[in-house]
């Protein structure tokens, strides 16, 4: 079985000494980096490939700037985010709709659809097999 990989972000460093000694010694979970300077986290997100991100989070009701960037990039990603002054804890998580839309069925429907015009627009095909939907 395949650990669960774990990035610990949070300031201050008192915060992420307690993650830390939460998730230490657990066989399941790996920790493959400690970030000091949250200006850096994307850059490692992208070099280490966690599955998990913990932060903190200063302001718990609102989403954290840093997710967007974030799930854009690396969609598979799952972001706790922690908020000491009221003991809050939010999970973060990106998923996928597919949607559709009937295209005109003719060259002119076709075309407009390929070019993103009309109701279609809204989805994108990957040169894979899965679609993703574009908002």
């Amino acid at each position: 079985m395949d650990k669960i990989r774990i990035m610990v972000a949070s300031q201050p460093r008192l915060m992420r000494d307690v993650v830390l000694e939460v998730i230490s010694g657990q066989p399941d979970i790996e920790v493959v980096a400690e970030v000091q300077d949250e200006r850096k986290i994307v850059d490692l997100v992208g070099e280490m490939r966690p599955d998990w991100l913990v932060i903190a989070n200063d302001e718990p009701q609102k989403r954290p700037s840093i997710c967007d960037p974030l799930f854009d990039r690396y969609p598979h990603l799952k972001i706790l985010t922690l908020a000491s002054k009221n003991n809050d804890c939010i999970f973060y998580w990106a998923t996928m709709s597919i949607r559709s839309s009937r295209v005109e069925s003719s060259e002119k429907g076709i075309l407009d659809a390929l070019r993103g015009r009309g109701r279609a627009s809204d989805i994108l095909f990957d040169r894979g097999h899965s679609r993703k939907t574009v908002n």
